[in-house]
């Protein structure tokens, strides 16, 4: 789909920050929008929706089971 939405999932525990979700969120609503930037008119809505996504990426990542790798259990 978006070859430049950077994975934000890193190894361990390490949840990414309030400003990498929101730029992926945005660069999200960006793509399946068609809008780099939303006319007056869209702005709410379009800025809603980002941080809808956000918030969203926030409860996966609040939520996910994380098994520690092989390599630092050996």
């Amino acid at each position: 789909m978006c070859r430049n939405i950077k994975k934000l999932r890193r190894p361990g525990k390490q949840r990414p920050t309030d400003a990498e979700l929101h730029d992926a969120s945005l660069q999200f609503i960006r793509k399946i929008s068609g809008f780099r930037e939303p006319s007056r008119l869209n702005q709410d809505t379009f800025y809603a929706a980002v941080h809808e996504v956000a918030q969203s990426g926030r409860k996966l990542f609040g939520s996910l089971k994380v098994r520690p790798s092989r390599r630092s259990a050996a």
